[in-house]
């Protein structure tokens, strides 16, 4: 069902409460406008975190948000859906307060749940902050595993910005643990990764790392 869809039927849910005489409509009504809000908070959330990477502004309604979604997904048996939402409180935690350790636990659940119905591009963006988590932690050869899954699961479903997104992330990890040579090679695949599918963002933030790795 569209977004529209759900809402007419909402409405007529309505109907048969208040004028039909269902009362059992009035449960079914909390299931539909539960599917209706629960993929609307995730997207106000989501402009919002994009928001604060743009100014560094923090809005605490982007972790209510994303935590709404959870319960609401939760409570539908969306699994995929919750697994999302769950590795979006998570990001709120590691990266918009700098608190991995807080977030861990919940890219550890969004990994579980996005892996028991095989949601990959859940589990690739789960994998790959639980990496940054262990390379914040010094754990280095871990992290290495994480963020090449990472880039593997996107590679397998073609998430092409994604997959040029991890390749920068191994090249820093790479820079960091004294292999520079490794790390200029990320970034070379992850150039021709990004021009290859348009990723204007990600060819920018290859060039950031490039300047970074050469002055380091």
């Amino acid at each position: 069902m569209q977004g529209q869809d759900w809402i007419e039927r909402a409405g007529e849910l309505f109907e048969a409460a208040m004028f039909g005489g269902d009362a059992s409509a009035l449960e079914r009504s909390d299931d539909v406008l539960d599917a209706v809000e629960a993929p609307l908070s995730m997207a106000r959330g989501k402009v919002l975190h994009v928001r604060f990477l743009n100014d560094r502004e923090e809005d605490g309604r982007e972790l209510v948000l994303f935590e709404r979604a959870a319960e609401l997904y939760g409570r539908l048996g969306d699994a995929s859906g919750e697994a999302d939402a769950l590795f979006w409180v998570g990001c709120w935690h590691q990266v918009v307060k700098g608190d991995g350790a807080t977030g861990r636990p919940y890219f550890e659940r969004s990994y579980a749940l996005a892996e028991s119905v095989d949601d990959r591009m859940t589990m690739s963006y789960a994998i790959r902050h639980l990496g940054f988590a262990d390379k914040d932690e010094g754990r280095f050869e871990e992290a290495r595993r994480q963020l090449t899954e990472s880039v593997t699961l996107r590679r397998e479903i073609g998430f092409r910005p994604g997959e040029a997104a991890g390749l920068v992330a191994l090249a820093y990890l790479a820079a960091e643990t004294g292999d520079p040579t490794a790390a200029i090679r990320h970034l070379d695949e992850a150039r021709s990764v990004a021009e290859s599918c348009g990723a204007k963002a990600v060819s920018g933030w290859i060039e950031q790392a490039r300047t970074h790795i050469r002055s380091a």
